[in-house]
């Protein structure tokens, strides 16, 4: 305006706006967007999408990832309230203990297999693959997909496959192949179980209030059996149903985030 006026242009505040505005600019905020940066990204995503596509029926591939480590305690979160009713979460408060819940999302089925764990290492991945082929030993071979998270790509891990790999190939063990389909580094976004997690936190852990961690595993333990249940009695792919309070549809896509921010 001191400018314009040293001109000759005197204008007020709220005429500078409404010209500011008539040429189209107006202030927006950056949107952040959803970005790997892993230089084999193309590749591997390209790979996954060519597996799915050409799934067999005795074939089976499953999106693995760990929820948590969360303190069991008053959960906040949005909630329907009577007239004059003001929750509140204590902001310190003494954890009834932690859980940490290690799960594989089978996509073809939209079944979850899951456990619980005292930490997030290779030792409770090889648990999982152990879990995973006892329960799918019918198939001829298992596709194991998760982020880039060290446990998950360790040389010990890399290891137990190839040493399992060699015992079926030689005949020696009538449990399927494995066959390890990593996703992009930093492309946790693309993990399909986050949005199974995000739905079970929004469902059975916001403004929850368990007793005890046996309580808490208990809930979790019914919301995974009554969604199993589910998908059983209707059978969709992952990606074609939204279960419950889902986050969003899950579906391998690069352009949705299947993890909640809040978790």
């Amino acid at each position: 305006m001191q400018q314009l006026g040293k001109q000759g242009f005197p204008v007020s505040k709220d005429v500078l706006r409404e010209i500011i505005k008539s040429a189209g600019f107006r202030w927006i905020k950056a949107r952040v967007v959803l970005t790997s940066h892993d230089p084999e990204y193309r590749q591997k995503l390209d790979r996954i999408k060519s597996i799915l596509s050409q799934l067999k029926d005795d074939e089976r591939f499953f999106s693995i990832d760990e929820f948590g480590p969360f303190a069991v305690k008053m959960q906040g979160g949005k909630k329907l309230v009577g007239p004059g009713e003001k929750p509140t979460v204590p902001q310190f408060q003494k954890s009834k203990g932690r859980l940490i819940v290690t799960a594989a999302l089978e996509l073809s089925r939209n079944q979850v297999t899951h456990f619980y764990s005292k930490a997030k290492n290779t030792i409770e991945m090889i648990k999982l693959a152990e879990v995973l082929l006892e329960k799918y030993k019918d198939c001829a071979r298992i596709y194991l997909s998760w982020d880039a998270a060290s446990w998950h790509v360790s040389d010990l891990l890399a290891d137990t496959v190839r040493l399992h790999n060699e015992m079926v190939t030689a005949r020696q063990s009538h449990l399927p192949l494995v066959v390890l389909a990593p996703l992009p580094a930093s492309a946790q976004f693309l993990n399909v179980i986050e949005s199974v997690f995000s739905g079970m936190a929004k469902a059975i852990i916001h403004n929850s209030n368990y007793q005890s961690v046996d309580h808490a595993k208990a809930a979790i333990d019914r919301y995974f059996q009554e969604r199993n249940n589910y998908f059983r009695e209707h059978p969709k792919k992952a990606g074609k149903t939204i279960w419950g309070q889902e986050r969003i549809p899950c579906a391998f896509a690069e352009d949705q985030n299947c993890k909640d921010p809040n978790w």
